[in-house]
């Protein structure tokens, strides 16, 4: 299939349409974790002018919020604002796409993404408009899954996949120009105009009652991962949580629940 910016827009605008009322209560609790790296990253402070992209529910904007930042959200999902508003009602969100801000420029003090970048369809184009709205001496941060090497939950899932399983069976559009190092992540910073571009490893824990309530989660509010498991035919789809179970065993707490190792990479940088 060829490169085709529109779909893989409407790709994803449908499925975090989806995903909007359960996020939240599902994927949320791996991607949150992150969200103090992330505005650490971006040297978020009292009184800065912050922009979240790629908002979502709110959750980075809520955290930039609490820090005494001037937040502000941009999302394209109408069903993801209507969830950050109403978690939120004094934070002012705006509907827009990150490839072309709703926005004047040198407004803000800060940028940040918190696992967004990457479902724009070119992030390049996301990046440079994050260049334009900061001001000068702006910082800028984004979060972006590690490889599968570092991310255990990922590789648990990814290997489940390919052993029982079919990886090509959603038949999606190709993804956008994503990241698959951290030195792509820093390189897309350079390219945007960025300088000081830095990327940092951060870990953390994602808890589960069990195999099944991982993949229920991924299901339920992921847009590429999401669109990978449904298309499993029912019978790889309970090899697949088998498979997951049995690897994952050795990640049981004490507590009895799941706690398994993920990661992230946290790019940033500055404009000079």
């Amino acid at each position: 299939m060829s490169f085709d910016p529109e779909a893989i827009r409407a790709f994803e605008h449908d499925r975090w349409q989806r995903a909007a009322a359960v996020y939240g209560s599902t994927f949320a609790s791996a991607t949150q974790p992150f969200i103090d790296p992330l505005l650490d990253a971006a040297r978020v402070a009292q009184g800065h002018d912050l922009l979240d992209i790629a908002c979502g529910p709110g959750f980075v904007t809520s955290r930039a919020h609490a820090r005494g930042a001037n937040a502000r959200g941009v999302d394209f999902s109408a069903a993801m604002l209507s969830v950050a508003r109403t978690r939120e009602p004094d934070i002012r969100f705006d509907e827009g796409d990150a490839e072309t801000l709703p926005l004047a420029d040198a407004m803000f003090d800060a940028a940040v993404s918190n696992f967004g970048i990457h479902h724009v369809p070119r992030p390049q184009l996301a990046l440079r408009e994050t260049h334009r709205v900061l001001r000068r001496g702006g910082r800028v941060a984004f979060s972006f899954w590690a490889e599968p090497a570092e991310n255990v939950a990922w590789r648990l899932v990814f290997d489940a996949l390919t052993r029982h399983g079919d990886r090509s069976a959603a038949h999606t559009p190709p993804p956008g120009g994503g990241f698959g190092t951290a030195e792509q992540c820093a390189e897309a910073l350079r390219d945007a105009g960025f300088a000081d571009c830095t990327t940092v490893l951060v870990r953390a824990v994602w808890q589960h009652r069990d195999a099944g309530s991982l993949v229920a989660a991924l299901r339920a509010g992921t847009a590429r991962m999401a669109a990978m498991l449904e298309a499993q035919q029912p019978d790889a789809a309970a090899a697949i949580i088998g498979d997951i179970a049995a690897h994952a065993e050795g990640y049981r707490a004490a507590d009895g629940r799941l706690a398994v190792p993920i990661a992230a990479v946290i790019a940033a940088g500055e404009k000079h």
